[in-house]
């Protein structure tokens, strides 16, 4: 048994295919069919059940897929780690990053990694907070970029803030509070608001401020993208509290939207979370493009800053 049988055994567990396996791993079929047949022959059991239309795996398959995986990854890592020792880092890197991330321009960052490490390859994530936090914890993502209500940290990873922002209330233009020099959370108690997917760490933020003013307020709109709730503004549906970092360059290229403070909104962290258990090279290296320097572990809450 060697790594290639195994990578070939992924292959097709993954296209349910031999054909598209074979394409993936840039082999003739014939040759993937054999080798996977040889492997068969030496574990004694089939890997596969196949026909002319259908190809998944046995249950001796799955059993033979979860070790097969590890090994995979393990060399993977073992090469990565050759590399970053002799000064070369290559591999892959998992991003995760919240849809309105402004404490760091994403793509800007990606620019300047790339530059200096342009045998990465990178993945990016787009999700809720949680979500990616859970991902880095269960090593699906390597890093990942958060916003999470004031107060609210995520444990079991490393955490840079980033920075501290406030929520404005965002109105369409015409709007009887555009103008307003401030407001309150009672004074817009009466609005129709829109606002992120109920159970989000996003909508959490304004639910918590609301409660804590002891207002209540109707959201007629959910939406999963702040983009969508913008638009759903301007056509007049309804007003929103989003932190203000994000959607003010929005309001400045849009003048259909309109901002107005409030004294008593949301305020949320942006932060930086990764595993500190064993990162990558890869993970190394974004960091270091970062200018952060680790200085703590998950299991004690680990702290990191900037150097």
């Amino acid at each position: 048994m060697d790594l290639q049988q195994m990578r070939y055994v992924v292959a097709v567990a993954e296209t349910r295919n031999f054909t598209r396996a074979a394409e993936r791993c840039s082999v003739v079929q014939s040759s993937l069919s054999h080798r996977i047949a040889d492997l068969e022959r030496e574990l004694g059991v089939r890997l596969f059940a196949r026909s002319s239309r259908r190809t998944e795996p046995t249950s001796a398959g799955e059993a033979f897929l979860v070790g097969a995986r590890e090994c995979l990854a393990a060399a993977d890592r073992a090469a990565v780690d050759a590399a970053a020792a002799a000064g070369v880092v290559r591999g892959r890197l998992a991003v995760g990053v919240l849809v309105t991330t402004a404490a760091v321009d994403v793509p800007e960052l990606l620019q300047r990694y790339r530059a200096r490490y342009p045998d990465v390859r990178v993945r990016l994530r787009a999700g809720g907070s949680d979500e990616l936090a859970d991902a880095v914890r269960r090593g699906e993502l390597d890093i990942a970029f958060l916003g999470l209500p004031e107060g609210v940290e995520p444990s079991g990873v490393a955490v840079l803030v980033l920075d501290h922002d406030e929520h404005v209330l965002v109105v369409p233009a015409g709007h009887r509070l555009a103008g307003r020099a401030r407001v309150t959370l009672a004074d817009v108690a009466d609005e129709t608001f829109v606002d992120f997917m109920n159970g989000t760490p996003a909508r959490a933020q304004s639910d918590l401020a609301f409660t804590t003013a002891g207002v209540t307020r109707d959201v007629a709109y959910e939406a999963g993208i702040a983009e969508l709730i913008t638009r759903l503004i301007v056509r007049g549906l309804g007003v929103a509290l989003l932190p203000s970092a994000f959607v003010r360059p929005l309001a400045d290229d849009d003048p259909a939207l309109a901002l107005v403070p409030v004294l008593d909104g949301p305020r949320r962290v942006e932060s930086l979370v990764w595993n500190e258990f064993n990162p990558s090279p890869a993970t190394r290296a974004l960091l270091d493009t970062l200018g952060v320097r680790a200085v703590g572990g998950p299991a004690a809450g680990g702290r990191s800053r900037r150097t």
